[in-house]
This record gives C-alpha cells, structure tokens and sequence, in this order.
C-alpha cells in the first residue's frame, strides 16, 4: 500500500500549488482531483448537457491522467485537456456537476485505483473524508474568501484574462456554500485531519508544515 497524503479545502486555498510542491519534494505522485472534475465538467460543456441530463451523458466521458515531461496532464477521451479546465465557467459547471453520484462514483475508482499502490499527494473536495479515509496524513487547508479571489485574480489576470476581484469573490463564496451543502461528499474537515489556514502563510511554509506531519504520520 502507498503513503497517501490527502488535502481537502475549499476552492482558491492553494490545495494544488501545495500539493505539487510536497509530491515534487518527497518524489510522490501529485494526483489533481479537481482538474478530473473540471475535465468531466468541460465535457458536459460541450455536450450542451442539462443538469437534469448529467447523469445519463457523464458516462460518455474517458477521463485519465498521465505524465509528460514531468508534468501531470489531464486526458478527456484521449485529448489533452489541461489548457481548457482552468475557465471559470468550467469551474461553475464543476460545482453542479460534481454532486451527481454516477459521476462521483466514476472518479472515485480511479483515485483510489491510483493510491492503492503508489506514494500520492491528492487534493480535492473530499479526499480524506471519502475518497481516501485511511490516508496515513489529513490537512483540511483554508483561507479567508478575499485572499483566495486575490489569488485567482493575479492567477487570471497574469494569464491575460479579463476579470473582477468582487465578481470572484461572490463566485468563491457561491462554490463554497454550494460544496458544503451539497447531499453526497460535501466539503467538511475530516475529524481527524489538520487545519492549516493559509491566509497568511507562504506555499513554503505550508508545504513544510505538511511535509512534518508526514515525518510523523511515518513514525508512528
């Protein structure tokens, strides 16, 4: 069985900046949950699918992930996705879709598939509550809603984009009350996961603390 490292938080915490820098640092795999999500999401965008339609046009999607250069790439039936996922209307459609329980169960097999043998970094939504509960280390990650639009504004912006600080906000604290409340998987701290609240902290110093709990998840 791998060492599995599992990083819940709402969106805009810096749970995949953080994720990667710990799998790069201890030579794990890193393994985006979110970006699955969104590839399923951009799929459903594209197949036009009603809300109502989602259950039955989500199985039509072949969702994998590989590596190139290093580099985790996201394949939505054999196409590289990666440039496509990071929209914010992909995200929105994230939000409705990822409740659907055809879709959580897809997803869910193949990350579990993928830390059942190998040393993995996952982050999403509900990892150590759902996906991973026996994962030997647990951080529920967080930060207050502004810093997180702050965030995904310089992301956007430094990209070119065309965006506003307050409309991303009310996006954030939509995604969030829509994550916590949803029936299946909602988002919530594991009880027995670590809260780390990034606000104020550098990626450094949240990866480091991480990566400590880890040197003690391994001795005990």
């Amino acid at each position: 069985m791998g060492f599995n490292i599992a990083i819940d938080g709402p969106a805009g915490a810096g749970k995949s900046t953080i994720a990667k820098m710990i799998a790069a640092k201890l030579g794990y795999i890193y393994v985006d949950t979110g970006a699955m999500y969104r590839a399923m999401a951009l799929y459903l965008l594209r197949e036009n699918a009603a809300p109502e339609q989602i259950d039955g046009i989500c199985q039509g999607a072949d969702i994998t992930i590989g590596y190139e250069n290093g580099e985790q790439v996201v394949y939505l039936n054999g196409e590289n996705v990666n440039a496509y996922i990071r929209t914010e209307e992909v995200g929105r459609m994230a939000s409705v879709s990822s409740p659907n329980p055809r879709v959580r169960k897809k997803l869910t097999q193949l990350q579990q598939k993928l830390a059942a043998d190998t040393d993995v970094v996952m982050d999403g939504r509900d990892i150590g509550t759902c996906v991973l509960p026996d994962a030997q280390v647990k951080v529920y990650l967080t930060a207050d809603s502004h810093e997180r639009a702050m965030r995904r504004y310089k992301e956007l912006t430094a990209k070119g984009e065309s965006c506003d600080l307050e409309t991303i906000e009310k996006d954030i604290i939509e995604r969030d009350r829509q994550d916590m409340t949803r029936e299946i998987s909602p988002l919530k701290q594991a009880e027995d996961a670590v809260l780390i609240d990034s606000s104020h902290m550098t990626v450094e110093e949240v990866a480091d603390a991480v990566i400590a709990l880890c040197q003690s998840g391994k001795q005990l």
